[in-house]
């Protein structure tokens, strides 16, 4: 079988103040830069991308592929129209030129793009691809766990698959299984039925985490249905996306899908998931605390046993936020607490100026805070020690990132009134502890590690952490979807689990 192989992901927080353009798509940061064309084939083999797991299943299988485009951006607000039509244009252009050579289109999304003309982005460059393609050829494609998956989605291909691990450590595991459902499609020469259903509540990012319940006990329920199982046969393969809530669009929220070989099986199974999801409704909420609650806490948890992670989710740079602001570290500031390092900040202006003033100099910096993700904050102000400076050039060491080589652009360590950062020049969540090891700092020596991000920091940092604290410190993803102003959800949603609907 021959197969076009191709991917376009982005996260978009439709309330995050700065979009992604063409360059977002273009350069890489923790994932390779766009790739057209043959490249792409090589690029993301080896690493924890869907992509480069479909590649390596589909080559075991011993099926052919025709390279079209790839590309991702950090998530962030609204793709820009013009960048979502040139990579589209990539993608489609690149289809005509093979689509009758081909047996089957596999696409590597997100499944919660937005971009300023078009509420769905991935339904949209679906059904594309399907009207280029016609009914023959099979279409495939692989989602994150929190993809916002609407009936265009549905409709327009053949098989979806989602994440089952948030933190995502299973991603190249979801191309792989995308891969191995195409072939068992594609040798039964039959196309599966298939069920969705969407509840009528949104999800937090933090509540959807698949290692604390009730998340981690129904991705195992799902995880069980798969064909290589043999626990329920007729069924291809089931996926439970949590969603991604700050978004603003009218099937915004978390689904359930099902396939398998008739109408009835797959209405039977996804009836038992949706009440098994239904049923745990409330249970999809985490605790909070503010910097000066997780702060007084730290000092009576703290021991030998590693440092206190604080999690600053609502500025996390995997869910649109810019990673710039500084409600944290003002507090670790004001609190006068030393041994505490943040990162990363996301600050291209004062990494150059401490660049230009070099190790072991003291650089006057407002640092942070420029871009707006928190508007009724202010900049930290003073002299900042230059303590070390690299390019931001490295290899992750964790399991998220799992040996990607991350660019964070010209970044610096400086230092506070005691306090550690790290700043970069590249909006990158903090998710792997070659952050800081790569500028001489062992987190694990550390009394506080504070990371912008939500859950993924958990698959490097939980292990060595003797707490970990989720802060609500103000930023552009409120763990509180009450405080976003939603003019385009459908009616009847629950803004939080169990809270009211929207009228």
């Amino acid at each position: 079988m021959k197969i076009a192989v191709g991917g376009f992901q982005h996260e978009t927080n439709t309330f995050a103040p700065m979009k992604a353009d063409w360059n977002a798509f273009e350069q890489a940061d923790s994932w390779p830069g766009l790739q057209v064309g043959a490249p792409l084939l090589a690029a993301c083999i080896g690493m924890n991308i869907p992509l480069g797991g479909f590649l390596e299943e589909g080559a075991q299988l011993e099926h052919s592929f025709e390279p079209l485009a790839w590309c991702s951006a950090t998530p962030s607000g609204f793709v820009t129209r013009d960048a979502y039509e040139r990579v589209t244009a990539l993608i489609l252009e690149a289809l005509s030129k093979v689509v009758e050579d081909v047996d089957a289109v596999y696409l590597d999304l997100h499944g919660a793009m937005v971009a300023e003309h078009l509420e769905d982005g991935e339904g949209t460059l679906l059904r594309a691809v399907r009207e280029l393609a016609g009914l023959d050829i099979l279409i495939v494609a692989s989602l994150d766990l929190h993809a916002n998956i609407t009936q265009e989605m549905v409709d327009a291909s053949d098989f979806l698959t989602a994440y089952r691990t948030y933190p995502h450590v299973d991603m190249a595991e979801t191309g792989r299984r995308a891969a191995r459902v195409l072939h068992q499609i594609a040798t039964e020469k039959k196309k599966p039925a298939k069920a969705f259903y969407k509840p009528d509540f949104l999800i937090p990012l933090t509540g959807s985490c698949s290692l604390v319940e009730p998340a981690a006990s129904i991705y195992s329920e799902i995880g069980k249905l798969d064909p290589q199982t043999g626990k329920n046969e007729g069924i291809l393969g089931a996926s439970f996306a949590t969603g991604f809530s700050p978004a603003d669009i009218q099937e915004c929220g978390p689904a359930i899908l099902v396939y398998g070989a008739t109408s009835s099986l797959v209405q039977q199974t996804l009836d038992h998931l949706k009440n098994r999801v239904v049923r745990s409704e409330s249970d999809f909420s985490a605790p909070l605390l503010t910097p000066k609650e997780a702060i007084e806490r730290a000092p009576a948890t703290q021991s030998d046993t590693g440092p206190i992670v604080m999690a600053d989710t609502q500025d996390n740079p995997g869910a649109g936020g810019n990673g710039d602001t500084v409600g944290i570290l003002k507090a670790l500031i004001s609190a006068n607490v030393t041994g505490a390092i943040v990162g990363v900040l996301y600050d291209p202006e004062s990494a150059a100026l401490a660049h230009a003033a070099g190790e072991g100099a003291s650089v006057s910096l407002e640092l942070g805070a420029h871009t707006g993700g928190a508007p009724e904050e202010t900049p930290v102000s003073g002299d900042f020690s230059v303590l070390r400076l690299s390019d931001g050039e490295f290899d992750a060491t964790g399991p998220y990132y799992d040996g990607i080589r991350l660019s964070l652009g010209p970044t610096a360590l400086l230092e506070i009134s005691g306090v550690k950062i790290v700043v970069g020049s590249k909006k990158v969540q903090c998710a792997d502890q070659a952050m800081f090891s790569h500028l001489g700092v062992d987190p694990r020596q550390q009394k506080i590690v504070v990371v912008k991000s939500s859950v993924h920091f958990r698959a490097d940092f939980e292990p060595i952490a003797s707490e970990v604290l989720v802060v609500s410190s103000p930023g552009p993803n409120p763990a509180d979807h009450r405080e976003l102003n939603y003019q385009n959800i459908r009616k009847g949603v629950r803004l939080m689990p169990g809270a009211e609907e929207i009228s």
